[in-house]
């Protein structure tokens, strides 16, 4: 990379259309209603006993809105609120914990929202909490957002004593005009002093995450930005596209549309953010991730271990995924569940004793092919159809004929190439990688869908 040094600027407008993101296959659009909590409870007793656990927690209160924020939020500045909150957490996780026996807990994520919304000693004792019902591993991964506005000195210490050994920061731009614009203001050396106290703290790994197209970003106001993350030297870094839908996220409405930058500019800012990274020794894992190369995601990729789920890029590939709060979703075997999305209704079906489960969606064998197609490609930017054909007992050639007739324009564009052995995905193939999954997607078909999802890029 150095890598990617190859950006055709003709072919990334050619491509740069609306597509699903692909952190599950089906997505999430194809959640339907009737699935039922005791679908997920059949669902977890019936998955393997030996299977690792990884555990995400949707922690959903914020003290201020962000504009550009699309997340299942509340937004208050009651921290009684969360009392509730976490006496129903509690409950669902002991519902959750009679069906997965002694399964080791091998990550946990606490997202939102702002989970340090919570006390320091709301945290600790929801931590303890979880520890008595499940089975923690020692070498664990466990994760939590913080917002570096919502913690005081004792916030980082703390977290370490809980357990916590990675932290995901959020920053979006140091850029004061685009931090007015977006409601979000956070000093720069407020964001640096967290992350060298988590240095200090032991954490193995510190994220950041940034967010390009937001109003006034220029690609040398971004560059600014980029420079300033680079000397932190963050272990792993998201840049996130902005896709502003107003008619579907109220904050977004209070961002006006003439300030975000047009899409050609839009372009070239990812473009240029992408060059000094990589530049600077950042691995670009792919679509908006990037890695130092000792960080366990680019040393999970770089063996074929990579996964991918509703957090993202993730070294846990052979986990159940067990989702705990209002809107969190679960993937157990074959099967996906969302909890409710509204936090009353979530609140009526766990303190009546019943998971909150709002709907979801059972994997049949076409699924189940087509996700691991799209895992591959996206996690590895590969495939290997021979291998594929002895693991699934399937003529691949013969069963996506119609697909690969349609990769034959993608190849002539050169993001990819195809043999009867394999599917190899080229650097600019990588920038437009969820167009090539998008191939073997089969629900696609009806344009509303499409259009429900963000740009490729």
């Amino acid at each position: 990379m150095s890598e990617l040094s190859i950006w055709d600027q003709q072919l990334v407008e050619k491509y740069n259309i609306s597509g699903p993101r692909y952190t599950s296959y089906p997505t999430a659009l194809q959640f339907a209603e009737h699935f039922s909590a005791q679908d997920l409870i059949q669902a977890l007793q019936e998955s393997e006993s030996d299977k690792d656990l990884s555990l995400y927690l949707h922690i959903p209160f914020c003290e201020n809105i962000c504009y550009y924020c699309a997340c299942n939020k509340v937004i208050t500045k009651k921290k009684d609120k969360a009392e509730r909150y976490l006496a129903a957490l509690i409950d669902e996780a002991k519902m959750i914990a009679q069906h997965v026996g002694n399964r080791p807990v091998t990550q946990v994520h606490w997202g939102g929202g702002t989970p340090t919304f919570l006390s320091n000693e709301q945290i600790c004792n929801l931590v303890s909490e979880l520890k008595k019902l499940f089975n923690f591993a020692d070498d664990g991964e466990f994760a939590i957002e913080i917002d570096p506005r919502s913690i005081d000195q004792k916030t980082i210490p703390s977290l370490a004593r809980a357990g916590f050994n990675r932290l995901s920061i959020g920053v979006q731009d140091f850029n004061p005009q685009v931090q007015n614009a977006v409601n979000r203001v956070q000093p720069e050396d407020e964001t640096r002093n967290i992350l060298l106290q988590a240095r200090r703290n032991g954490f193995e790994s510190i994220s950041m995450d940034l967010i390009y197209g937001l109003p006034h970003q220029t690609v040398e106001s971004f560059n600014v930005t980029i420079d300033k993350i680079i000397t932190m030297a963050p272990d792993r870094l998201s840049i996130f596209n902005y896709a502003h839908l107003p008619h579907r996220f109220k904050p977004q409405r209070r961002i006006n549309s003439y300030d975000l930058p047009s899409a050609e500019e839009k372009l070239h800012i990812f473009e240029s953010a992408i060059r000094k990274l990589t530049d600077a020794g950042y691995v670009y894992i792919g679509m908006d991730h990037f890695a130092l190369p000792h960080d366990e995601l680019t040393k999970s990729q770089q063996k074929g271990e990579l996964h991918r789920n509703f957090q993202g890029y993730t070294t846990q590939a052979g986990c159940d995924l067990v989702g705990l709060g209002v809107s969190s979703i679960s993937q157990v075997g074959e099967v996906y569940s969302q909890n409710m999305r509204d936090l009353d209704e979530y609140y009526d079906k766990i303190e009546t004793q019943q998971l909150a489960v709002w709907r979801g969606c059972f994997l049949d064998q076409d699924d189940a092919l087509r996700r691991e197609v799209i895992m591959q490609l996206i996690c590895h930017f590969e495939l290997d159809i021979c291998e594929f054909n002895k693991t699934f007992d399937i003529n691949f050639n013969d069963y996506f004929a119609q697909e690969l007739e349609y990769l034959k324009t993608l190849q002539q564009d050169g993001l990819l190439t195809v043999t009867d052995k394999e599917i190899q995905v080229s650097q600019v193939g990588r920038l437009l990688i969820r167009n090539i999954c998008m191939a073997f997607d089969t629900y696609l078909q009806e344009i509303s869908q499409v259009q429900s999802y963000s740009k490729a890029i």
